[in-house]
């Protein structure tokens, strides 16, 4: 990992192991979008609009797909199956630096409990290394998040000293605290 680097995203088609198969988000995955993000505990953790609706679904698909245009961000769902999806994984250039590859993720309800978050962060934490080599593999989780934390500590994921990161979302500050894949 080259510490001065930044770099732009071009996304794979696919990835693909651990059970998981992470695809590029399509039009016809709307309905699927809706139902994983019209949910409190969504709402709760990401910056996603809440309530989460079709209007909602084609405004997050039209800025997934600028992002990735533009190199920022690369959005994938999580499949099993290569069409179901059951969640999100994101890979971004972070915010507090950009030679950082910052990671998210979030899993629907109705899939939750089934180790589809850890399997899809390793997936993408291991593709970032391997083909983006940032400065660094980073999580931002708020304290309260448990179960990402533990998705986190999963993925060898370590907690960093550093101060948190405070992110504005709808409204409402979130204090995040930084991870990095460890060595």
């Amino acid at each position: 990992m080259d510490p001065n680097r930044t770099f732009t995203l071009v996304p794979p088609l696919r990835l693909e192991g651990y059970g998981v198969r992470l695809r590029a988000w399509a039009d016809a995955d709307l309905a699927d979008l809706v139902a994983l993000y019209d949910d409190p505990e969504m709402a709760r953790w990401t910056p996603v609009a809440s309530p989460f609706g079709p209007d909602a679904a084609r405004a997050y698909l039209a800025g997934a797909r600028e992002g990735q245009a533009d190199g920022r961000k690369v959005q994938f769902a999580i499949t099993t199956d290569g069409v179901l999806p059951r969640g999100e994984v994101l890979l971004f250039r972070s915010t507090p630096d950009e030679r950082d590859l910052e990671l998210a993720y979030g899993v629907g309800a109705a899939h939750r409990g089934q180790g589809l978050a850890g399997r899809a962060v390793r997936l993408a934490a291991e593709y970032g290394v391997r083909e983006i080599r940032p400065r660094r593999v980073v999580l931002r989780i708020d304290a309260a998040n448990a179960a990402s934390e533990a998705v986190a500590r999963s993925c060898a994921f370590e907690l960093t000293d550093e101060p948190p990161v405070r992110r504005v979302s709808r409204g409402r500050e979130a204090v995040l605290r930084t991870w990095r894949l460890s060595a």
